[in-house]
């Protein structure tokens, strides 16, 4: 079955089509997209995953056509940035 696996970063995006057997966790998906030898930073057995949009564990049995997303850690927290922008 084909599942994919998503990267961005704000100046580029990685998008894998990873043909993984039935019962292929979302963090075996995603060292098998390679993306962590092209993206050090990203381990995959740490990073946070989600699926389609929402967060998921690292051992969520995937389904075909799932989308396995790795997301960076944020830089600001957003109640943070929030409170900036409404102080200018």
């Amino acid at each position: 079955m084909k599942v994919e696996v998503a990267y961005a970063l704000p100046e580029r995006q990685w998008l894998r089509v990873v043909e993984v057997e039935p019962g292929t966790t979302a963090v075996e998906a995603v060292r098998r997209s390679q993306i962590p030898l092209e993206r050090p930073e990203v381990d995959p057995w740490t990073a946070p995953l989600g699926r389609f949009g929402q967060p998921c564990a690292a051992d969520t049995v995937l389904r075909a056509g799932d989308r396995v997303e790795i997301y960076r850690p944020l830089q600001v927290d957003p109640k943070t940035a929030r409170r900036r922008r409404a102080g200018r």
